[in-house]
């Protein structure tokens, strides 16, 4: 295979995406394409999972079809290095997918009839845990991916336990859980005891988040959602700072907190 038969053509394809990235880890192709391993290019796949949600959040259907064409090349950067290695390929990929949507949507490749979307939800988590061998709802908690971010891992935890029963009856329950775990936070802090505090401080958050689902809100968003504000809210802090005369590494927290009270007066 040689480099100079891809020549530019008007469209490309998947069949030229797959022979590009063969081309690139051949023994004639780049050497940094070919150094790479799953572990090394595992952060790439993540960054680019985020940058194709923030496309999506800007609306941004350009930026949306670039982020995509580089999270497939991840995906297709794992299918070559995984066929060099005799595991598996692109192929294989494809073909398992396409064999769980069909066996996850009964109702569509076959006579299950359901009644609204919440059944289907229901048929796929019971496929689901029939495919992974899951025999407990304590096993479907455990296959909530590591490698989540934690916010997300525990909203997603929360709503795999609330699926047995055990939840909330409404959002009562879980505000009074955080102003449980807050009381008990203010304990630790008292007490001094460090692995106590972690433990109590991660009480509180977990508990959070159980009570954004009670919100209907996406917690991993809405931390977001704060930090944005806080951003601007510093920025436009430093710059009535500015206006005053005044720079904020040598203001006293007094004045800054005037500062930042006067910000949020003008939103």
């Amino acid at each position: 295979m040689n480099a100079k038969n891809f020549s530019l053509k008007a469209q490309y394809t998947i069949t030229d995406l797959l022979q590009i990235m063969k081309l690139l880890r051949s023994p004639d192709g780049c050497p940094w394409d070919r150094e790479q391993t799953h572990t090394s290019i595992r952060n790439n796949l993540l960054e680019e999972a985020y940058e194709t949600a923030d496309a999506i959040d800007m609306t941004d259907d350009v930026a949306l079809c670039e982020e995509l064409g580089d999270l497939l090349l991840q995906v297709v950067f794992h299918a070559q290095i995984a066929k060099e290695a005799g595991q598996f390929d692109f192929d294989n990929v494809a073909d398992g997918i396409c064999k769980k949507l069909i066996l996850r949507h009964p109702h569509i490749f076959g006579d299950t009839v359901v009644a609204d979307s919440q059944q289907v939800l229901r048929n796929w988590d019971s496929i689901k845990m029939q495919e992974k061998g899951q025999h407990s709802y304590t096993d479907t908690l455990q296959s909530v991916p590591k490698a989540f971010p934690a916010l997300m891992r525990a909203a997603k935890i929360q709503k795999r336990a609330a699926k047995a029963g055990f939840d909330w009856k409404d959002v009562a329950g879980p505000l009074a859980k955080v102003r449980e775990e807050l009381d008990e936070l203010e304990d630790a802090i008292e007490s001094g005891e460090a692995a106590r505090l972690q433990e109590e401080y991660a009480d509180l958050l977990f508990a959070a988040v159980n009570m954004s689902r009670f919100l209907q809100i996406d917690a991993e968003q809405a931390l977001q959602s704060g930090c944005e504000k806080f951003i601007r809210r510093f920025a436009q802090m430093e710059q009535l700072a500015a206006q005053q005369g005044m720079k904020l590494d040598t203001a006293s927290s007094e004045q800054m907190d005037k500062l930042w009270d006067e910000v949020k007066s003008m939103e």
